[in-house]
């Protein structure tokens, strides 16, 4: 059996679409931290994205966890050229936008990803790493931990976007002979 511990990265406080953009996660609730840190087993192996944000926040977890290279198959969704930008500033220009959000799936950004891609990325990461049997802390982002909650609940993208994921929360997800299993999601500590 192998066991995930999906935490979303601490908050970065942007009011845009931030996907592949290497902002810093603001990781000074120290509290809410260690409350996270004292929920996740101790003899759990650490793995987080490449992005700052999810790395800075998988190292303030890891005191005493054994941790695993970063895997950018874990990433955010990338935006390409909405990257930085509301809802509001891309939609003037580019309509493409509501199908992206409302229709999820092969419909990507323009120089990005749609949905489909960031789900066959995603899962493809866990893939990988279901092998390694045990506890799995997985510290990534609003768009991977949904991608694999899409996944162990067999829902539709559609579906899944209804489903909150807060910074620093925590999503419980096991695979095992019988498949895939859901415990606890956006727990926050």
């Amino acid at each position: 059996m192998t066991r995930f511990w999906l935490v979303r990265h601490g908050p970065t406080h942007a009011k845009a679409m931030i996907g592949w953009t290497d902002l810093p996660a603001d990781l000074s609730d120290t509290a809410a931290i260690a409350r996270l840190s004292a929920m996740l087993p101790l003899d759990a192996r650490i793995i987080s994205s490449d992005l700052t944000r999810a790395v800075t926040t998988a190292d303030a977890l890891q005191p005493g966890r054994t941790r695993l290279p970063h895997d950018p198959r874990l990433r955010e969704i990338h935006f390409g050229a909405w990257e930085g930008r509301t809802w509001t500033e891309v939609e003037r220009e580019d309509p493409t936008i509501r199908a992206f959000w409302e229709t999820p799936g092969p419909v990507r950004a323009p120089g990005g990803e749609g949905w489909d891609d960031l789900f066959i990325r995603v899962t493809a990461g866990l893939d990988a790493l279901v092998p390694l049997g045990g506890d799995i802390v997985l510290v990534a982002h609003f768009g991977a931990i949904l991608a694999g909650l899409q996944r162990a609940r067999n829902q539709t993208a559609l579906e899944v976007f209804a489903q909150k994921i807060e910074p620093l929360s925590l999503t419980e997800l096991a695979f095992g002979p019988d498949g895939w299993r859901v415990g606890r999601v956006n727990h926050i500590a």
